[in-house]
């Protein structure tokens, strides 16, 4: 795998940066560089500067690529999104907009001459389609809603989506008293009978549900061709335009049970429904081979298990033979896609720290086109990529957006078996000239089994490895996922104010396989408590921080494990727990997810087993917390509501344990979506950190504050 020259020469010259030192005033480990006076540090306004590459989207001739080009707004303190075209010869590129719109989702047409995309517009969003050769483009529809899961059909005249479709709300009051011209009465009540009405990202949910339309490619009328109380969504057609095939559940209460859903071919014309799938388990994202013969999705049979591994199945049209193609394959594959000559498909793995690009022939058998795939996530290092292939043999064309410790997502390309080109430069322009923490990776045996935890150690600039630093653990939620060493503002941000940071992927993570994840069924928090800690004694075993000096933070399931943490040891200076989950009881009840808390997680009702919610939440150890702990979330967050983070903090206030409670005005569980937010973030934690540091103590006063 071939780098670009700047970044084999910052290696080479140890030119790893640190990212977002801020006001704080804290002592670094070594504040000055070991490369060159000339290099500094990234400060918080340089964090509106990142950019990186996401979306990409190849040509059916293989000669373009389009991309999504994301960056912050600091004016609008919100992301950017711009679509740009590269040339896959000569490798220019140009932006396709000169407007400078906000853009999304790019899709070529089947014959490549033109180009579907979303723009956001003040008057809302607007699903275009635009003719490459000539520049023109049409509105294809004036739409309410927006606009998901856009697909053409095979011969490029129509164009299916998802949209939401409102529904009449339930009514109680036939008519209500008269409001005189000109009175400023309180808004109407709002009478909700949905069991879930609100969710994270959206806040309180209008009545409706997502149903799937289609309409002209020309511009027209969209005709919705799924109607009812249900929703349903992710069409595929059927290569003779006549079928669609769609996900959903089409029973009578789909609510109370959140991940079933089966695949249903829809008849366009008649818009007679079809169950292809029965079985009880989800079954999702179907996709037509282009041969039209074979259709395949992901799904799984429900054990009713807190972590159940996705398969890939195929199914073949004329005689209705399935293959489940991923049996003997211990990871979750996700973005799948069928390769151009229908024997195969394409695939993101999430395989022990890395995400790869794999093959999946008809047989079953796997293998690796690229394992550097990600650097979507810019705050905390998740695993997040996006590829794309069209063509094969020699004019195969793959395009991914890949991942690097010193950089967000860049855009690579690969044809047929040449090397790979990173044909992007995003952001060598801010971060050649800057210092960022170097990254070690570490095999730890758990404390507990001996069961192995892979982690990862940000060294601050200059470190010194004389016992003398601070450590911080970041704790990924999920809890069903994974972090790799993957570029992530966040922890070159603790690693830039000296902090050695470590993040694992504890028993419950997901990419070693599906017996790895399972540990924590009706265990969490448990043993994965164990392995985080023995990452922690690993750490200070080869001397690089002071066993003093130990912080620890996380969030959402991160948030959790900080919780629980600090309920079962006293190692911590301090801790920050960021929209944590405290108890499963009100977890079930109020969350957008409570159902699936209920039936898949907890696995009990919570009026009939308390006491198996209450020994599974971290409220459970509160009593034994001596730890000065902040607490963080979000005003309208739903996935986690402010009332589990509140029901901590105000535990911690009456025991008179030292807390401070950030609320996060406008934010979801997405924390710090926002520049500014992923800014407020770090600093209060570290503000916080700051503050209970036995190292500052001296230099720390009463008058240290916590900034909004």
């Amino acid at each position: 795998m071939h780098l670009p020259v700047f970044f084999q020469a910052a290696r080479a010259a140890g030119l790893f940066a640190t990212l977002l030192l801020g006001s704080l005033g804290l002592t670094q480990t070594a504040a000055a560089t070991n490369a060159t006076d000339a290099l500094r540090t990234l400060n918080n306004d340089d964090i509106f500067e990142l950019e990186w590459a996401s979306d990409p989207r190849v040509s059916p001739d293989g000669k373009q690529v389009v991309y999504v080009r994301r960056g912050f707004n600091r004016m609008q303190d919100n992301t950017n999104t711009t679509l740009w075209l590269v040339d896959v010869d000569s490798g220019t590129q140009q932006p396709l907009l000169a407007s400078g719109e906000m853009a999304r989702s790019p899709l070529f047409s089947p014959d490549g001459s033109r180009l579907l995309y979303v723009v956001s517009t003040v008057h809302g969003p607007q699903m275009r389609v635009r003719w490459l050769a000539t520049d023109r483009e049409v509105n294809v529809a004036a739409l309410e809603h927006s606009p998901s899961q856009m697909q053409w059909s095979a011969d490029g005249s129509a164009i299916a989506f998802t949209m939401f479709t409102p529904s009449k709300p339930l009514l109680l009051i036939d008519k209500g008293p008269r409001k005189p011209d000109g009175a400023q009465w309180a808004a109407p009540v709002r009478v909700i009978d949905d069991m879930m009405f609100r969710f994270n990202g959206t806040g309180m949910l209008d009545k409706g549900s997502d149903h799937v339309y289609v309409v002209p490619a020309l511009g027209g009328t969209p005709r919705a061709v799924t109607t009812g109380d249900n929703g349903f969504s992710s069409p595929a057609w059927s290569n003779d335009g006549k079928t669609l095939y769609v996900t959903g559940n089409d029973v009578p209460r789909p609510d109370l049970d959140p991940v079933e859903a089966e695949i249903y071919a829809v008849d366009i014309l008649s818009l007679a429904r079809t169950a292809v799938t029965t079985r009880d388990g989800p079954d999702v994202s179907p996709m037509v081979s282009p041969n039209g013969r074979l259709l395949a999705w992901q799904g799984f049979d429900d054990k009713v298990r807190a972590y159940q591994q996705s398969q890939l199945y195929v199914k073949n049209l004329s005689s209705g033979a399935t293959q489940q193609l991923t049996a003997d394959y211990d990871h979750t594959v996700s973005n799948v896609i069928w390769n151009a000559r229908s024997d195969g498909l394409f695939a993101l793995a999430a395989v022990e720290g890395r995400l790869e690009l794999i093959s999946i022939d008809l047989q079953g058998n796997t293998a690796i086109i690229a394992d550097d795939v990600g650097g979507t996530s810019i705050g905390r290092p998740y695993s997040s990529g996006e590829f794309d292939v069209n063509g094969h043999g020699r004019n195969r064309v793959i395009a991914y957006t890949q991942t690097n410790p010193m950089r967000p997502a860049e855009l690579a390309i690969k044809r047929g078996n040449n090397s790979t080109q990173i044909v992007t430069d995003l952001n060598s322009d801010l971060l050649d000239t800057i210092e960022l923490a170097t990254i070690e990776e570490l095999r730890v045996p758990s404390n507990h089994d001996g069961l192995e935890i892979q982690a990862w150690v940000a060294l601050p600039p200059g470190f010194i490895a004389d016992g003398t630093a601070p450590l911080l653990l970041e704790i990924h939620g999920g809890p069903y996922a994974m972090y790799t060493p993957a570029f992530a503002a966040e922890i070159q941000r603790y690693a830039a104010e000296g902090y050695v940071t470590v993040w694992a992927n504890p028993r419950g993570s997901t990419g070693y396989g599906e017996a790895f994840a399972d540990q924590i069924d009706e265990a969490y928090p448990g043993y994965d408590h164990v392995d985080l800690m023995s990452v922690i004694d690993a750490v200070l075993k080869k001397g690089w921080a002071d066993p003093q000096r130990q912080f620890i933070t996380g969030g959402s399931g991160g948030g959790l494990l900080s919780a629980y943490a600090t309920g079962k040891t006293d190692r911590f200076a301090a801790a920050a727990v960021i929209k944590p989950v405290i108890n499963w009881f009100t977890m079930a009840l109020s969350a957008d997810i409570g159902m699936r808390v209920r039936r898949h997680w907890v696995r009990g009702d919570p009026w009939a087993n308390p006491q198996k919610f209450f020994d599974l939440s971290p409220i459970a150890v509160v009593g034994n917390v001596t730890t000065p702990t902040l607490v963080m979330v979000g005003e309208e967050d739903w996935r986690t509501p402010a009332w589990e983070a509140e029901q901590w903090y105000t535990a911690l206030k009456m025991q008179g344990v030292d807390a401070a409670y950030v609320r996060v005005p406008g934010a979801s569980h997405t924390i710090a979506n926002r520049p500014s937010h992923l800014i407020a973030k770090t600093d209060n934690i570290m503000g916080w950190f700051r503050r209970y540091d036995p190292a500052l103590a001296e230099t720390t006063t009463n008058n240290s504050t916590v900034q909004d």
